[in-house]
């Protein structure tokens, strides 16, 4: 019983810690003029990847590839299954999609090709891991270089500069860092022993648990953003997480320590995740926000699951 509460707990570290990170680098955004799609997309979409990020890292020098790798996989069919399909159902077809928010979509398809192309040959090594990691240094370049064509600054920005404080925000910034890594850590260790508790595979806890407690910032900031009028803000934190999954995050973890993976024994799930990432490509760009869409992605969600959940069974 006790390696359940530690696993809930280091979520909710893990959790916790990125909300403080996104919180003041919105902040920090602000005071330098950063649009509200471009915090959504960069600071606020890095903040709530944060957890995939030290768990993932966390799992690769611990030897441990299949959570490494699983973990970024679930969350990505997650953060488009489960997330986009809400904020789409929430926002009943309210939203109005801008030409950059078409254009900024794209980038979410690149990373996923590469990453299969590269564990085809069954291992991302250390140099596939740099490769990943400057796509998100051009993806950030895009989004910065694009900034005035995003969305308009947020409506809360001169009420954020008057409350800003470089010592309280860089505090709490370093807090927030040391609960992730610390937080991850924990969730790497409990999530192994239920693994073996069940008898099952570090892929599937990974896929599930741990894809599922770590998308919960993204969930959380995207249903608030919807839920405020702002879904473009939301999908534009999808798309840029689900880049930093992939560039940051694996690449960090394959820097670390080189991953082996058989693709065909996961062959499913990356196929899946593909699948949601096109379906994500096609929404934005024909702009189809119906309900009906909404409904079709937490059907993909909820078959994911099931197909995961036999693994378990």
């Amino acid at each position: 019983m006790l390696v359940y509460v530690i696993f809930i707990v280091s979520l909710a570290v893990l959790i916790y810690g990125a909300d403080l990170i996104v919180g003041e680098s919105e902040k920090i955004a602000i005071k330098f003029g950063i649009s509200e799609y471009v915090i959504g997309a960069t600071l606020v979409a890095l903040g709530t990847s944060l957890p995939e990020m030290a768990a993932s890292i966390n799992a690769s020098i611990n030897s441990k590839p299949e959570l490494s790798i699983s973990n970024i996989v679930g969350s990505n069919i997650i953060n488009i299954s489960l997330v986009l399909g809400i904020i789409i159902v929430l926002a009943k077809g309210e939203i109005k999609a801008s030409n950059f928010l078409q254009k900024d979509s794209a980038w979410a398809l690149f990373p996923v090709l590469m990453f299969i192309i590269i564990i085809l040959n069954g291992e991302i090594n250390r140099f596939n891991g740099f490769i990943l990691i400057l796509i998100m240094i051009a993806y950030v370049i895009f989004l910065l270089r694009n900034n005035k064509d995003a969305l308009d600054a947020p409506d809360n920005a001169e009420e954020s500069l008057e409350k800003f404080n470089w010592a309280k925000t860089s505090i709490l910034l370093i807090l927030g860092f040391v609960m992730v890594v610390y937080g991850a850590d924990f969730t790497i260790d409990s999530a192994a022993k239920i693994a073996k508790s069940f008898g099952v595979s570090d892929w599937v806890v990974g896929v599930i648990l741990v894809a599922l407690g770590t998308s919960m910032p993204e969930l959380v900031v995207s249903i608030s953003a919807t839920l405020q009028g702002k879904a473009n803000m939301a999908i534009g934190n999808i798309i840029g997480s689900n880049v930093a999954n992939i560039s940051i995050a694996l690449g960090a973890a394959a820097v670390a320590n080189p991953i082996k993976l058989d693709f065909y024994k996961y062959l499913f799930d990356i196929t899946t995740m593909l699948i949601v990432t096109l379906i994500l490509v096609f929404v934005n760009t024909n702009r189809m926000y119906s309900r009906a869409v909404g409904i079709i992605l937490l059907l993909i969600f909820t078959v994911f699951i099931e197909h995961s959940s036999h693994a378990i069974l």
